[in-house]
């Protein structure tokens, strides 16, 4: 499964996102992993028994680099149930070319691998795009 929380900066989706981090970490079977461009914005209101992945030392430019990254963290511990990740569009420096394509991998990965995927992404939800609005229910 691949969920977008979608909204405009400043409404509250990285509290949500923090909340089903720690609500997955107690009922999770498996790894649960949060990634974001600053992950230490977030270490204390994240369970310990979630693994904390920062790309902010690793300058990702594209939507490609950022799903070898995951894919990275995926290879790197096989019982991996969830990832969340905030700021999305932040860690690929706001761009939204190559994001519709981007999702359709990780909703490909989901099923591979059986992981969910939740993602803030600061878009309108008004006049987001109908790829974006899909992940959204």
């Amino acid at each position: 499964m691949v969920k977008l929380l979608i909204g405009k900066k400043g409404t509250g989706k990285t509290k949500v996102l923090l909340d089903n981090v720690n609500e997955a970490a107690q009922s999770a079977n498996g790894n649960v992993i949060f990634i974001s461009n600053n992950t230490s914005q977030n270490m204390y209101d994240i369970s310990s028994k979630v693994r904390m992945s920062d790309t902010s030392e690793f300058e990702i430019t594209s939507w490609d680099e950022f799903l070898g990254f995951i894919c990275g963290n995926i290879s790197a511990n096989f019982d991996i149930t969830n990832i969340f990740i905030d700021g999305t569009l932040k860690i690929v420096k706001d761009s939204m070319d190559g994001f519709e394509d981007f999702l359709a991998k990780l909703e490909e990965m989901s099923k591979k691998f059986n992981i969910d995927f939740e993602l803030s992404v600061s878009v309108d939800a008004e006049t987001a795009p109908d790829y974006i609005k899909k992940y959204t229910k």
